[in-house]
């Protein structure tokens, strides 16, 4: 790599300490030295260099000025040697940085340079804030959406103790919202909000808060653009705004699954240094009338019925996705139905890839350009189109599951399909057909392993660019699930309200909410949105020797 020329150097103190710093394009250095005596042509002092730290420019998050009191004069003393002469007239500014503490962590950490030139400290200042105005990535106004309810309730605290302070300091002005009700961010974002002031949109909570920025978003930017939502074949126009996502909630899966750690600081400093990750967003309609937008997982069968039993139980809090999730094993219902999809053909991965989707992620990056609408054929869904040719599944399912990401979070640090990609134009399907309680006890129990969850000869996985699915009970008079329920089990149920027989259908989980269908149509869009992340790190860039480069 070509070495980048310096836009600056000086002598500078920190902590008592002599360094050369360097500015240039890319990094700010600074490397400890050491003045020694020695007899070399008439005692000439010379410079020895050891210690190194380097930070990229953009992850300085800003500088300052700062004032000299007397206890930091005391720090930025030059060391008291024979040959250097003691200054008193001290100036400084500070840096402050992103600094990498480990398991996807990130911290704002300030280092102070001392010099006894006011000039110099002056020039240093405006050099940095020079080379930061270059950083156009970067967010300067910023609408941020709290919900007070979501999770342990501490989303405006979240935001007010650990964030607010961090945006100030890099200079990013705020518009606050506290959301009052349910789907308020999103009926604001649709209709009132002036997103030409924005660089971008925040939401402090969960995984629900993120789904109705992200419904509110979508549907604004297609109102804009005149795309009627409920046409199924519509190309989406892609949002030009990037969505932030400070993680208050109960499982915050996305955000898990996009930095790595649900951390509030270390998506508040992602968001500061302007990263961008692009998502894909998977649109589900019932016979053209749009439903939802999904972004993680879609689940039909165990998964769904586990988010119906918890919403009854809404009164145990979190607890209640550990009981529902237990009672619904023991349940062990399965169902019949017919999926169709069809198969993801001109992408480079495959869901039972060993690699996995990171930052600068190869597969995302080199995907097929073409986001065309992939139309759906007319009447046999096995018809060839110019994509490839459906590919249709009857049976009955303990799960349907379809995952956009991997949908990891800390209880299951691997996900549901542990090789999905964030930005790739495609979804995984998992198919669990029926089998015995302990078989799929297996399955559920190596999403906490290392073993290969597909791996099971119940398990189908593949990755398709759009599905479709019709349950065995459903037609055109009553395809929908409470429908379907009263007209099987006619008089019997009615009598009997607790009733607790098999249902028919399960419901569809999408991204923690139930849909009113079983019948679904689902399309992926790629790279509709963006969210300010660079996905998940393999190891941290610019990893220099701990030991040595500690000041």
């Amino acid at each position: 790599m070509e070495k980048q020329p310096s836009v600056l150097t000086s002598l500078l103190l920190v902590k008592s300490r002599l360094f050369e710093v360097t500015l240039n394009r890319t990094l700010l250095t600074w490397k400890e030295v050491q003045l020694r005596r020695k007899k070399v042509s008439g005692n000439i002092s010379s410079r020895l260099r050891f210690g190194v730290h380097s930070v990229p420019v953009s992850e300085i998050i800003a500088v300052r000025e700062t004032e000299v009191d007397k206890e930091t004069k005391d720090e930025g003393k030059w060391q008291k040697m024979s040959h250097i002469k003691t200054e008193t007239n001290l100036c400084a500014f500070t840096v402050s940085y992103v600094e990498k503490t480990g398991q996807h962590r990130w911290r704002c950490s300030n280092m102070t340079f001392f010099c006894s030139d006011e000039t110099i400290c002056q020039q240093w200042v405006r050099k940095l804030k020079e080379q930061l105005s270059l950083l156009t990535c970067r967010p300067k106004h910023l609408l941020v959406y709290i919900n007070p309810y979501g999770g342990k309730q501490q989303g405006k605290q979240i935001y007010e103790h650990k964030v607010a302070q961090l945006f100030t300091l890099a200079s990013i002005s705020t518009d606050v919202i506290v959301t009052e009700h349910a789907n308020h961010a999103r009926d604001h974002l649709k209709t009132q909000a002036d997103l030409r002031k924005y660089d971008g949109i925040i939401c402090v909570g969960g995984d629900g808060m993120f789904s109705e920025v992200v419904h509110g978003l979508i549907a604004r930017t297609q109102s804009d653009s005149g795309v009627d939502l409920n046409d199924s074949q519509a190309k989406l126009a892609q949002c030009n705004l990037r969505i932030g996502i400070i993680p208050a909630g109960s499982t915050d899966c996305i955000c898990y699954a996009t930095v790595g750690v649900n951390d509030p600081v270390t998506s508040a400093l992602h968001i500061i240094v302007g990263d961008s990750q692009p998502m894909d967003v998977c649109s589900v309609h019932h016979h053209n009338t749009f439903l939802k937008y999904s972004v993680s997982l879609l689940g039909y069968g165990f998964y769904g019925d586990v988010l119906t039993d918890s919403e009854r139980n809404r009164w145990m809090g979190p607890a209640r996705y550990d009981f529902s999730g237990f009672k619904t094993f023991l349940s062990h219902h399965y169902y019949e139905g017919t999926i169709s999809f069809l198969p993801a053909t001109n992408t480079l991965g495959s869901p039972r890839d060993s690699s996995r989707c990171r930052s600068g992620c190869y597969v995302c990056q080199h995907r097929v350009k073409d986001i065309s609408p992939i139309k759906w054929g007319g009447g046999d869904v096995n018809e060839n189109e110019s994509e490839g040719e459906w590919k249709v599944i009857k049976g009955k399912f303990l799960a349907i599951n379809a995952a956009s990401m991997s949908c990891a979070c800390p209880r299951s640090p691997k996900g549901l399909s542990p090789a999905a990609h964030l930005a790739d134009g495609t979804t995984d399907i998992i198919l669990v057909r029926k089998c015995s309680r302990l078989n799929f006890l297996r399955h559920l129990l190596r999403h906490t392993s290392k073993d290969d969850q597909f791996d099971l000869t119940f398990v189908e996985v593949y990755r398709v660019k759009k599905f479709k699915f019709t349950p065995n009970h459903c037609d055109s008079e009553f395809s929908n699930i409470r429908d379907v329920r009263e007209n099987a089990f006619g008089q019997i149920c009615r009598d009997h309200p607790s009733c607790d027989c098999t249902p028919v259908n399960s419901n569809w989980n999408c991204d923690g909410e139930i849909l009113e269908h079983a019948a679904i149509e689902v399309g992926v869009h790629c790279q509709l949105i963006k969210l300010f992340a660079r996905g998940i790190e393999e190891t941290p860039p610019f990893e220099e020797d701990v030991s040595s480069s500690a000041v």
